[in-house]
């Protein structure tokens, strides 16, 4: 009997074939196994085993070699990390863009609605950014309202009602008006527009265009005029306002024909535009800071509607800069002034290479716009500047048919102290100083303070002394009165004859202060502390003594004044050199978040009181511990996120501890009724991004990378990068016949609880950046919405935006 015949042969050729990575073998060959451990190493079992996975019909190599391919291709899944949020929305407006991409002919876009809208694919990528805009898993169950295929069909046969998938609200306070939100299917509807709109015009826009655009938002606007602009002479903002009337939407349609060839989406926008869920407003409320009655499409409209005076203000710039005011006629001069222009155009040119000799006249002009905000800088003669100024106010309001408030100013950038409001921030012209002007104010400052520093002990050292004189005097009339001690002096006993009978001695010796302090006239002096360091101590003093501390104060500020009249000469001779002999500005521009306005708003909101203290905020007291903890980390978060590269961060900073920290402990403690350092030590809240001043640094980092990553790109963040707080309080209301799911579009999670949407901010445009939502809608106000505790959680966080929220749930 050969070796291959005999039962262990057969065993090793069996369980060698079982070690190639066949899936159909691999199952026999742990049967193997647990059967030869079952019969305790028994050969007999295992050669059972063997023969039952002979039986089993053969396998190919290729089907061998193809599983092989499958299971290292299911490792390779295993360890990718999974997707972010993010990443899943680019891919799904990937899929989009490639059929969008696919309508493209001759210079422009056809059937765009019927072949990319009206698709049940588009509308369910669109459902999925829909859904990934709420922050809900792709994973979870969906809404069975929404077919995919009967909405696309409802499109292409234009059964779609726009009426019966949107809802009104009626403003509650007088003026308000009212508002039209759109359902779950028309939101759906408006994404996959949005997108489309986006991929057709994404590439022609301006680079002056900043908002709601990949790469290109809130913080590159704050760069390009604080970096790039430098200091000009003359700044003005145009400031817009106007609704959306029939001559606006028939330029919006005839700017979309130019790029898209489709009757049926120009018929669809002019519905929407008729039934008012196209809620755009020219200067009404900031765009894009996720607000309920923005609208997904606003941005984008607004972009395309003022793509235009982009192109304008290039034609402008090429006048004023290239060709010159004064040109009229083809010349030497004309040609070379051109040529300049272009070369300064040109990226990587050093502009101080150029012949500057003619500098006083030279015009240059430098725009931004950020959504429908408008800032424009001129450097140059105030006459030019007013001409580029009229020149863009007439064309905004004979072309773009846009109301401009008249009563705005050319403003002087060098020269103005309060600064230039601009996207929520406020631009102010910092002068730049050489090293020896510092080390002046440096070595002024610490004599200064040096002074003031002795000044004080001189001061509490005398106080000392005074109280100490009142105590003695005290001590020594009580002691008088004990005539065995015999300590009564003539002094004491002169003074005792003016005592009444039956006077205390306290009394006696408060009254005998108080004709003293008449006497010295002690109401001319700030307070009692001054009083007793200037007439009791300080003349009980050596005369050598004092006369030495006053000549080395006298010395101080005759150093000081001296030092600073001298700072404040060269100072002058700087700018008197630099307007006649060079043209460098001699400053830069920096940004400051508007501390006022913040603070206005932490009162307004609660958390301080009118003396500035911190307090508690009533409204989240009956919330759960970690959304009240969400709810003032979300403070922080935003300030973060918006104002992290302003140059007043620093002060900042301190209210991040002062009063958004204070608060939040004072609030857990008032819902508790417990001390606040056991609430402190309870409740760790640098966890949740609420440090302390010194651990500010290594809480703040992460939050600050992972907000330079890209995740607060504006085109795919509609809404949610700039949206703001706003205040919830639990609506105890008992609706036992009907349970609510959360009003979150997307979100089929049950809601626990109904809140309450108080409307806090009813600013004027243009608002600025506090932390909190500016500009609801007045028809909010008061109105009650179901949510699940995890989305209370992501709008408190600033995760997800009002837009997110179907209003309309109630009402269904």
């Amino acid at each position: 009997m050969s070796f291959l015949g005999s039962g262990r042969g057969r065993l090793l050729w069996e369980l060698h074939r079982c070690c190639a990575p066949r899936p159909q073998l691999q199952g026999s060959y742990a049967a193997c196994l647990r059967r030869y451990r079952a019969h305790h190493f028994s050969l007999d079992g295992v050669e059972d085993a063997a023969e039952q996975a002979v039986e089993q019909p053969p396998v190919s190599l290729a089907k061998s070699l193809a599983s092989l391919t499958e299971e290292s291709t299911e490792a390779v899944r295993r360890l990718r990390k999974p997707l972010t949020r993010m990443e899943r929305k680019r891919l799904a407006e990937l899929r989009i863009k490639k059929r969008v991409k696919a309508q493209y002919l001759n210079g422009k876009f056809y059937d765009l609605m019927s072949k990319v809208v009206a698709n049940a694919e588009t509308l369910e990528d669109a459902y999925d950014i829909v859904r990934l805009n709420s922050n809900v898993d792709l994973t979870s169950a969906r809404d069975d309202d929404v077919c995919f295929a009967t909405l696309a069909e409802q499109l292409r046969t234009g059964a779609f009602d726009v009426g019966v998938n949107a809802f009104m609200v009626a403003a509650k306070w007088h003026g308000g008006g009212r508002l039209v939100l759109p359902r779950l299917n028309l939101k759906v509807v408006q994404e996959a527009i949005r997108v489309v709109l986006e991929v057709v015009y994404r590439p022609q826009f301006s680079k002056i265009s900043h908002g709601c655009r990949s790469g290109r938002g809130y913080h590159s606007a704050l760069r390009f005029i604080s970096n790039e602009i430098g200091v000009p002479d003359w700044a003005f903002t145009v400031p817009l306002h106007k609704e959306v009337d029939s001559n606006i939407t028939s330029k919006l349609i005839s700017l979309m024909q130019e790029k898209i060839e489709d009757t049926q989406l120009v018929a669809f926008m002019q519905i929407m535009f008729d039934a008012k869920v196209i809620n755009l407003v020219f200067g009404g409320y900031p765009k894009g800071h996720g607000l309920p009655q923005e609208g997904v499409l606003a941005p984008i409209l607004m972009n395309i509607y003022l793509d235009s005076f982009d192109h304008e203000v290039f034609r402008i710039c090429l006048k004023h800069e290239g060709l010159g005011s004064e040109a009229t006629n083809v010349s030497e001069e004309y040609g070379s002034n051109l040529r300049r222009w272009f070369r300064s155009q040109m990226k990587g040119r050093d502009e101080n290479s150029e012949d500057q000799t003619d500098c006083q006249t030279k015009v240059k002009l430098y725009a931004c716009r950020y959504m429908d905000e408008i800032f424009v800088a001129v450097s140059g003669s105030r006459d030019v500047a007013e001409d580029i100024k009229s020149e863009i106010v007439d064309y905004v309001s004979r072309s773009l048919y846009l109301e401009v408030n008249d009563k705005f100013h050319l403003l002087p950038v060098r020269r103005n102290s309060r600064g230039l409001q601009f996207a929520g921030v406020v631009f102010r012209v910092q002068t730049k100083e050489n090293a020896k002007l510092k080390a002046v104010h440096k070595l002024k400052q610490k004599i200064g303070l040096f002074a003031r520093q002795k000044q004080e002990i001189w001061d509490t050292m005398n106080l000392r002394i005074g109280k100490k004189w009142l105590a003695y005097g005290l001590r020594r009339i009580k002691e008088s009165e004990i005539k065995s001690l015999g300590l009564s002096t003539p002094l004491l006993d002169h003074l005792a004859q003016f005592r009444k009978e039956g006077m205390k001695t306290d009394h006696w010796f408060k009254t005998l202060l108080k004709v003293w302090m008449q006497d010295v006239k002690a109401k001319n002096e700030l307070n009692e502390d001054v009083l007793l360091s200037k007439y009791i101590a300080e003349p009980a003093l050596a005369q050598d003594l004092r006369d030495a501390f006053d000549n080395f104060q006298k010395q101080a500020k005759d150093y000081i004044s001296s030092e600073t009249a001298a700072t404040e000469a060269l100072l002058s001779n700087l700018k008197s050199e630099e307007s006649t002999s060079s043209c460098s500005d001699g400053g830069c521009i920096k940004i400051h978040a508007p501390l006022s306005h913040i603070q206005k708003c932490l009162h307004r909101y609660g958390l301080i009181n009118l003396e500035g203290f911190p307090r508690h905020v009533s409204a989240l007291v009956l919330q759960d511990d970690e959304l009240i903890v969400s709810w003032f980390a979300g403070i922080i978060n935003r300030w973060i996120r918006w104002f992290s590269e302003a140059d007043n961060f620093k002060e900042l900073q301190l209210m991040f501890v002062e009063s958004v920290r204070k608060s939040c402990i004072r609030t857990l403690s008032a819902k508790y009724r417990m001390y606040e350092k056991l609430t402190e030590k309870r409740f760790e809240l640098d966890d949740y991004g609420i440090p302390m001043v010194e651990d500010f640094e290594t809480i703040t980092e992460p939050l600050e990378s992972s907000y330079s990553l890209g995740s607060t790109d504006e085109a795919l963040m509609y809404g949610i990068s700039s949206s703001g707080l706003f205040v919830l309080t639990l609506s105890r209301v008992r609706v036992p016949t009907r349970q609510f799911n959360c009003f979150v579009m997307g979100c089929q999670s049950a809601s626990p609880s109904m809140y309450v949407i108080h409307v806090k901010e009813k600013q004027r445009f243009p608002g600025w950046r506090t932390g909190f939502s500016s500009s609801i809608h007045g028809s909010l106000d008061g109105r009650r919405i179901g949510l699940c505790t995890q989305h209370v959680k992501d709008l408190y966080l600033g995760h997800i935006s009002l837009q997110s929220v179907d209003f309309g749930s109630l009402i269904r």
